[in-house]
């Protein structure tokens, strides 16, 4: 198969490939600010997300490019059109769904298992994660707070909740083996280094 990419680059995102995280997702509860996805987005291909799943209610583009600094391409990113379906769909496939959610049954973030297939839910910026949502969360999760503030950005909360996940991951080993087939690895080579760069061209934007 004829790639429209360097080798050097055909190398390098082979690596990545063979290091991304499947069983590890992340689902974006109509998170408004641009900003705020973009740095998710980015931290989600930091710790080897390869799925990231969204909701959006507003208008115009979430991605910043300044801010993603190019990691939006590096993702399968996907827009969730229904919440039950999807999240029926994760129990299905055995992933255990955790909401960032204060109750009296809320989880503290460490306790969690995340070596099991996770899909991490963060909510709106001001409602946080529906009551849809929670009805299907296995479990909610909270970062303790022990200053003024009761909350963090929610950007700088889906950082500090993956990279104990990246380290519980990376404590197992789970970076070393790939999780992606054969098959799938090609599937996404001909997306990134295929198809992505013809439409990119067509744009008049090269990689």
């Amino acid at each position: 198969m004829d790639y429209l990419i360097t080798e050097e680059r055909l190398k390098k995102i082979r690596n990545i490939l063979n290091k991304k995280q499947k069983d590890l997702q992340v689902f974006v509860e109509d998170v408004k600010n641009q900003h705020n996805f973009s740095a998710i987005v980015r931290t989600c291909d930091a710790v080897g997300v390869l799925k990231l799943y969204y909701t959006f209610s507003g208008s115009g583009s979430l991605i910043n490019e300044s801010i993603t600094m190019g990691s939006h391409k590096w993702l399968l990113l996907e827009e969730v059109k229904n919440i039950e379906s999807f999240l029926l769909k994760k129990k299905e496939e055995g992933y255990q769904i955790l909401a960032t959610h204060l109750s009296e049954k809320s989880v503290h973030f460490r306790k969690i298992d995340y070596t099991k297939p996770s899909l991490i839910v963060m909510g709106n910026e001001l409602k946080g994660v529906s009551e849809k949502v929670l009805r299907y969360a296995d479990k909610n999760i909270i970062i303790p707070m022990y200053g003024m503030t009761q909350s963090l950005n929610v950007s700088v909360a889906t950082a500090v909740i993956l990279y104990e996940a990246e380290r519980q991951r990376e404590l197992k080993g789970m970076y070393e083996k790939p999780q992606l087939t054969d098959r799938e690895i090609e599937e996404i080579i001909r997306k990134w280094a295929i198809d992505d760069v013809i439409k990119n061209k067509s744009r008049g934007r090269l990689r």
